[in-house]
């Protein structure tokens, strides 16, 4: 009797585990797990990488089964069947949306159940059909965008070049004209009335009125060209000598630009002195015997040592098939008291007084 003891000891705890165990599993699923079941059928329009037997169902984000069976679809090959189970109390309707999420660091997919108003007739349970595209990644996604972007640009390779190559020359156009634009723009915004130009003064210069009696005169008609200078004679600023910025000259300008208005005086002064035999333009209508050329090398203020207005010209005398009668260098300087604008150009009418008396006295003996 005592030898069989422990036997029906071990027997008895033996099955009353087994029965532990059946009655746990019987908990879990009717009273203290997710309770009765109902299965639902689910197709998915493409791809469902990763996806397994197992895999959680969540409806709004919460988890409420699990994946129960996978398969193709048998009359297409690019679907796929699953067949999930949920809880029964889960509001699954005949319209709700059925997806594939990606979570965790791994990516690991699960079934997404979302929203639905229509309510399913009774019987069996309805098949859910994915969104198409569903099952694809975020990776996948971009991977077929970045696809689909290449095509269309290897699609569109030839217009694009020539976009670009138009894009170029374009802007090369804009370098070029930089100075041309900014004038453009600065003229649109006096036009409008916008910024505060700048009041520019304009000072001219005196032609000699005293030159006497005319004594000798012009013996053949005589014409005076636009004198020629270097480029930075062709102004209406005034000039300095060492070059540099003096102050109260910001918004000074001569008449016209030097070698015009030195042609205008020169032949005002003709005129003072005899106006029966001035010269013409060499736009005058007619052809003159004669031409004074003149070549301006110096009309500056220079600042070096005593401050002075300078003129300097080259004058020649040629008949009209272009042979120089006579020529000679002409200079004369001013001295300047005050760097101020008025005083500079009186300083300059004295030295053209000059120049102009001494060069229609020279050109009278010559013509």
């Amino acid at each position: 009797m005592e030898t069989r003891a422990p036997y029906v000891l071990i027997g008895s705890f033996v099955l009353a585990a087994i029965l532990a165990v059946f009655g746990f599993v019987y908990w879990l699923n009717n009273t203290g797990g997710i309770g009765p079941r109902t299965n639902y059928h689910v197709q998915f329009q493409g791809p469902v990488p990763g996806l397994l037997v197992g895999a959680g169902v969540l409806f709004n984000g919460i988890r409420v089964g699990e994946v129960t069976q996978l398969g193709l679809a048998p009359d297409n090959p690019r679907f796929v069947n699953a067949t999930v189970s949920v809880a029964t109390t889960t509001p699954v309707r005949a319209d709700t949306k059925v997806g594939l999420e990606f979570q965790g660091l791994t990516g690991v997919p699960v079934v997404t159940l979302e929203g639905g108003m229509i309510v399913a007739s009774s019987g069996e349970p309805p098949t859910l059909i994915a969104d198409a595209g569903a099952g694809q990644s975020m990776t996948q996604a971009a991977r077929d965008a970045l696809r689909r972007v290449d095509t269309v640009l290897e699609d569109n390779s030839g217009p694009l070049k020539d976009t670009i190559a138009n894009f170029k020359t374009f802007s090369d156009g804009l370098a070029r004209n930089t100075g041309k634009l900014d004038g453009i723009l600065a003229g649109l915004e006096k036009m409008t009335g916008g910024g505060a130009p700048a009041q520019k003064i304009t000072y001219d210069l005196r032609a000699p009125q005293n030159l006497g009696t005319a004594g000798k005169r012009l013996s053949a008609p005589l014409a005076i060209p636009e004198p020629t200078a270097v480029a930075m004679l062709q102004t209406q600023r005034m000039l300095f000598s060492p070059v540099g910025d003096i102050k109260g000259f910001a918004d000074f300008l001569w008449a016209d630009s030097i070698p015009k208005l030195v042609q205008a005086r020169l032949i005002d002064s003709f005129e003072n002195y005899d106006i029966a035999h001035a010269p013409l333009r060499s736009t005058d209508l007619g052809q003159a015997d004669y031409q004074l050329l003149i070549d301006i090398r110096r009309f500056r203020i220079a600042t070096d040592g005593e401050t002075r207005a300078e003129i300097e010209l080259s004058a020649r005398i040629v008949d009209k098939n272009g042979k120089v009668v006579a020529s000679r260098l002409i200079e004369t300087s001013e001295k300047l008291d005050q760097v101020e604008p008025s005083a500079a150009v009186a300083a300059f009418d004295v030295a053209f007084s000059r120049i102009a008396k001494e060069l229609i006295g020279w050109t009278v003996q010559a013509v």
